[in-house]
């Protein structure tokens, strides 16, 4: 196995680690409002992911220097022709951090319920606009034979596109759910088991949607690289609703961290190796190999990661081991 093969799948496990672990808490941030009754009960809720959330984007950030510093023209393509789109995920990222740090600064009660909408804007716009972006990938995009982007933001917003965004979307409010069910005590914990139930099926009929739509109009599973991740997925989000009837719910929490894992996997197993197809002619696709830095340079981040990601990951999980008790409406509130 080669080194541009190696840190395409490194940029696979950044990319599938940071949906699997910040798609719980956009997934909260989603359901907020609505499980939220009371002041009390929003700020426990955001209590629950205090500790974790900005550690999550950590995984965004990394993922992207990773491709900054492996796959440099990957990076610059999809960049500057995801422009727009990454843009307004930014300034809703913005508007998502900001709302948490602002939100308990004032005690008006329409002051709150302002950041408190502003964390649900926060944390939907950039679920759905990841679901376009990965649907886009997996699609391909207009690209020429000098590798730039020539296409327009609102062809981004095809219909494969826009079921993808709803297809995170439904997957991220579902993990949420169950991370809330696992993280609260009442009267959060009953409300949220009791949308685990209908989220659950939505998500089902989504994903399948967006599998079917991704068999016959994406070349995603072309090569077959891609059946084995979408079948482990599959069974895991099955098995996540079983789970749900018997009320096992850290079980459930794991098969739906292994689902979003596994779609990400499947997205790159299908798309290798490519990593942004052109639409206009497949010869001007972006491969692990024309899109590459210098073999010295992947050698040099190759030492660089197994060094340091092992002590990043037990930092993170020593994180989630100090933090792991249930919250409730009797704990001190920090938000």
């Amino acid at each position: 196995m080669d080194l541009n093969t190696i840190w395409f799948i490194l940029i696979a496990v950044l990319f599938a680690g940071f949906f699997m672990l910040e798609g719980f808490d956009y997934g909260v941030g989603m359901l907020l409002p609505f499980l939220g009754k009371k002041d009390e009960e929003r700020r426990l809720i955001i209590n629950a992911i205090g500790p974790f959330w900005d550690g999550n984007e950590v995984w965004m950030l990394t993922a992207g220097g990773a491709m900054f510093a492996a796959f440099a023209q990957w990076y610059a393509t999809m960049f500057s022709g995801f422009y727009i789109a990454l843009l307004i995920m930014l300034l809703a990222l913005i508007l998502r951090g900001v709302s948490f740090e602002f939100r308990s600064k004032h005690e008006s009660t329409p002051w709150r319920t302002l950041w408190d909408w502003s964390i649900f804007i926060g944390s939907s716009v950039p679920a759905f606009l990841w679901g376009v972006t990965v649907a886009n990938i997996i699609r391909g995009v207009p690209i020429d034979a000098h590798m730039n982007f020539v296409g327009t933001f609102w062809g981004l917003l095809n219909p494969f596109a826009l079921l993808g965004g709803v297809t995170f979307i439904a997957l991220f409010l579902l993990h949420g759910a169950i991370y809330l069910a696992l993280k609260t005590g009442e009267p959060i914990l009953s409300r949220s088991v009791a949308k685990t139930r209908i989220l659950w099926l939505i998500a089902l009929i989504v994903v399948l949607l967006f599998v079917i739509f991704a068999f016959f109009d994406t070349p995603l599973y072309h090569s077959g690289a891609a059946y084995p991740p979408t079948i482990i997925a599959a069974l895991a989000l099955l098995l996540t609703g079983l789970m749900l009837r018997k009320e096992r719910y850290g079980w459930a929490f794991g098969l739906t961290s292994v689902t979003i894992i596994f779609v990400t996997f499947a997205t790159f197993a299908g798309i290798y190796p490519n990593v942004l197809a052109s639409t206009l002619n497949p010869a001007w696709s972006l491969t692990i190999y024309n899109a590459s830095a210098s073999q010295y340079t992947l050698k040099i981040m190759t030492i660089v990661a197994f060094i340091f990601t092992p002590l990043v990951l037990l930092y993170q999980g020593w994180t989630y081991y100090i933090f792991r008790q249930r919250l409730t409406l009797e704990h001190e509130m920090e938000y």
